[in-house]
């Protein structure tokens, strides 16, 4: 990602639809796992601009930190009450990792080239019990330039998300499609930008705020999955959720 792209999250991402609903679905599956106000610790790797890292602030301790400075640059000037770190996870942070009982991955494997390398890793920084949630794109068939635009390198089925982890020492408790009511839109979307050869946002990307009505009906109906994500899931998707523990 370069600094358009982190300009344009920075300027939306504490009001758009798809940002608030994915936090809403992090809450669902963390809170009967990992209690908020306990004084658990949360590691937010690759936290961008620090939407999620401020988030979860006032339920976890929480540590955002990013490879990016002008991502953490943004996430310190907006969220100065929340501490954020330049450095890659877990190599710059062995102590917090170690620590924390959540470490969060949103939308972060899609840029890493060496994406089983960075799950291994992570794991294996990690504490017994400890809770890796992470979200990322899926399907190819959604595959347009917004994900050019995001210096994306995949996006993931269910089978290649699986295999970053086989064989590590973790428990699979969910790992399932997600934002799939709002799929069929969003494909239409894609393909557009695909035909047109452009994103249909600004700075190579389909992120744009929607009229206030508009993008309340849309988080509701991605904050609706909630539910269905923990119990049975869903059989296509947007993105991919999975939430692993550590043995």
């Amino acid at each position: 990602m370069q600094l358009p792209q982190f300009q344009v999250l920075a300027a939306i991402e504490e009001r758009h639809w798809w940002f608030l609903g994915r936090q809403t679905i992090f809450r669902s599956l963390l809170q009967s796992i990992v209690p908020p106000h306990t004084g658990k610790k949360l590691i937010d790797v690759g936290c961008g601009t620090g939407g999620n890292t401020a988030a979860f602030a006032s339920e976890y301790e929480c540590i955002g930190i990013d490879p990016v400075p002008a991502a953490i640059a943004f996430a310190k000037e907006r969220f100065p009450q929340c501490a954020f770190l330049t450095g890659m996870a877990p190599w710059d942070v062995p102590k917090e990792m170690h620590e924390a009982d959540i470490v969060l991955l949103a939308d972060v494997l899609e840029h890493v080239k060496e994406d089983r390398m960075l799950v291994a890793d992570l794991v294996h920084a990690m504490k017994p019990r400890a809770i890796l949630l992470m979200i990322a794109p899926a399907d190819m068939k959604l595959w347009s330039p917004h994900d050019r635009g995001f210096d994306h390198y995949r996006r993931y089925d269910l089978e290649s998300a699986r295999f970053l982890w086989k064989n590590l020492p973790v428990t699979e408790h969910v790992c399932t499609y997600c934002n799939a009511r709002l799929y069929w839109p969003i494909r239409i979307v894609r393909t557009l930008a695909r035909f047109f050869g452009r994103s249909l946002g600004p700075a190579d990307t389909d992120l744009s705020l929607p009229p206030a009505p508009i993008n309340f009906l849309l988080r509701k109906i991605f904050e609706s999955e909630a539910k269905r994500i923990v119990s049975k899931g869903f059989g296509h998707g947007v993105s991919f959720i999975a939430l692993l523990q550590k043995n």
